[in-house]
């Protein structure tokens, strides 16, 4: 199969090699069921296998075979909760294959192929649309940053220490404070940066004009939702950058800078190693935060 470069890191763990073996099963039996007519793989993948495909009535859809990681396991129910509102229609769903038939966006240009603040407008009218009460099956917020904890030193260890114990020492007291004070439970997403939200044409009507797509969801307090567009580097990789999203996007939607700010040193250093990978990037943003006057 030919698959997307992003995707070569799976080929380096068991499970990952599991999955790749089984995708030309899948995609077949898929294909089958929902009768698509399936096209070459989106390029730009690197969790799951994306395809453009058709309906036999000619509707645009996409056929998406996630790779099992626990972040993206309720990413079908989360759309399921938006119901097309603000995000990507749910289709259809394959628990057992881990595959969603999707609405396809149009044009479905990237929040981060437009000018910065006028990304920044988008994202600040759009994510109250996201912010809907919600509860099982969703892991709490408190619950993943308990794991992310009880983790990170020892990620640390074995990555060799690639960054200064006092970032540790510094993230792993945020999110110890910050899980134990939350504000109202909503559901909030790991992952809405801006190559995750699309732009959407008249076919989506008063749901548009962006619909987010990608969901790794949690319930949690609102803060959380805009840690991945405050660090995220396609809208700008540098300290003025950061804190310039940090600062819009707390101000704008009403939220406590401070618990953004802490979410995002948090989230960001868990984030920041992968088995023994590192993310150079990532720790950037947390020494960017935490240095900040």
């Amino acid at each position: 199969m030919d698959l997307p470069e992003g995707l070569d890191w799976v080929r380096g763990t068991p499970a990952g090699r599991t999955w790749l073996a089984a995708l030309p099963t899948w995609l077949t039996e898929c294909a089958e069921r929902w009768s698509l007519r399936v096209g070459p793989p989106f390029r730009q993948a690197y969790a799951s296998l994306a395809l453009p495909a058709d309906l036999p009535d000619g509707t645009a859809v996409v056929l998406k075979l996630q790779y099992p990681d626990e972040e993206s396991r309720h990413e079908a129910d989360a759309l399921a909760h938006w119901d097309g509102d603000a995000a990507i229609r749910l289709l259809a769903h394959d628990p057992g294959r881990r595959a969603l038939l999707l609405e396809r966006c149009q044009p479905g240009t990237p929040l981060h192929d437009f000018p910065l603040d006028q990304a920044l407008d988008a994202v600040i009218g759009l994510l109250p649309r996201l912010w809907r009460p919600a509860g099982a099956p969703f892991t709490p917020l408190a619950q993943e940053a308990a794991g992310w904890i009880d983790r990170m030193p020892r990620a640390w260890e074995r990555a060799g220490r690639p960054y200064e114990r006092r970032l540790l020492d510094a993230a792993l007291d945020l999110l110890t404070g910050l899980a134990s004070s939350q504000g109202e439970q909503v559901l909030v997403n790991q992952d809405l940066h801006a190559g995750n939200i699309l732009a959407a044409d008249a076919h989506a009507g008063d749901r548009g004009p962006w619909l987010a797509i990608d969901p790794k969801p949690l319930t949690g307090e609102r803060e959380f939702s805009v840690v991945p567009m405050v660090r995220g580097p396609e809208l700008g990789h540098s300290p003025t950058a950061v804190r310039h999203r940090l600062d819009r996007l707390s101000t704008e939607l009403g939220l406590d800078r401070e618990r953004v700010r802490g979410w995002t040193v948090g989230h960001t250093l868990a984030w920041s190693v992968a088995d023994e990978f590192v993310f150079s990037e990532k720790i950037d943003v947390v020494r960017w935060l935490l240095d900040a006057t």
